[in-house]
């Protein structure tokens, strides 16, 4: 018990020095999805055939997740000039979230969508302030992202290359969203149209969705790769952190850059296969054989990295 409670002073400790602003969001995102949940349990309204406060439960978790992860990345910037940037790459990070996280939130309140929304004045001035807060998180993430892993030394060269490899996937993944603001012929053909851009393809974002996810079951849906890239940071960066030190250097770094790789090919399979107005739940022959393909190929580079290691200590 004393040990627990050594490492959790430890952590605590060490997460106090972190960005303030950032782990300060994070706190309120925790404390927000409490809320959340409690109006998911307790408010039986629904938006395109999804509970109505799926939504902000699901961008708290995340939000919070990326904050942490970006007030840790900062954590170990070293340059002081960078890190000066950084700090104030973090504060704008999270002040751009938090401005999504409550528009969200008060479209929820008022009982209508806040993505795509241009039906009133009102709805599309809140989705433009939304859009706005995207792209400023997502410029903080590559700034936050380069000064780590392209300008400040890191010596376990494993947790190295899962940020850098971490930060391209999630790039490409926030990137994905850019295509989600692209009106579809449908719109561009009406005039009087209430909504510009859609998470779908081949369809429309009314169609039911998997539960609490929403992601589309009858149309392809762009929020899958989206979703998974850009929480490769920290996919990735936890798996160098939790690979036994009783692997060598070498190895652990070939398990994260195999590793990387076989996320990064999920990702891009999960981006065709919406493009191609595909669900997720729905795949084709062809899909199914990109990702037995994949599925074979990390088993190989795993084998490959496995009987190394029995070869070394022979």
């Amino acid at each position: 018990m004393s040990l627990v409670q050594d490492r959790s002073r430890a952590l605590w400790t060490a997460v106090r020095g972190w960005h303030r602003p950032l782990v300060a969001f994070t706190t309120v995102m925790c404390l927000w999805a409490v809320v959340c949940l409690v109006g998911l349990i307790l408010d039986p309204r629904t938006l395109a055939d999804d509970p109505i406060w799926a939504k902000p439960l699901k961008f708290s978790i995340s939000l919070a997740l990326y904050a942490i992860t970006l007030a840790w990345m900062l954590s170990m910037v070293q340059r002081p000039v960078l890190r000066r940037i950084g700090w104030w790459a973090g504060t704008v990070g999270a002040a751009a979230s938090l401005l999504e996280i409550v528009v969200i939130s008060i479209q929820v309140v008022r009982g209508v969508g806040s993505h795509f929304n241009v039906s009133t004045p009102t709805n599309q001035l809140f989705y433009q302030l939304m859009a706005g807060g995207v792209t400023l998180m997502y410029c903080a993430t590559l700034v936050i992202g380069a000064f780590l892993a392209m300008f400040s030394r890191i010596e376990d060269r494993a947790l190295a290359w899962s940020l850098r490899l971490g930060l391209i996937i999630a790039l490409v993944g926030l990137s994905v969203g850019f295509l989600m603001v692209i009106p579809t012929a449908a719109q561009l053909a009406d005039p009087t149209s209430s909504t510009y851009g859609s998470h779908s393809v081949g369809g429309d974002d009314a169609t039911g969705g998997i539960f609490f996810l929403g992601w589309n079951t009858a149309h392809g849906d762009l929020r899958v790769s989206h979703f998974i890239g850009m929480h490769a940071l920290q996919v990735l960066s936890i798996l160098a952190i939790t690979l036994p030190r009783a692997l060598s250097e070498a190895d652990r770094l070939r398990i994260v850059v195999a590793a990387g790789a076989t996320y990064a090919a999920v990702t891009a399979i999960a981006l065709w296969q919406a493009l191609r107005g595909q669900s997720v739940i729905h795949p084709d022959a062809i899909t199914v054989a990109a990702v037995g393909v994949t599925i074979v190929l990390a088993a190989m580079s795993f084998m490959t990295i496995a009987a190394q290691r029995r070869h070394q200590h022979r």
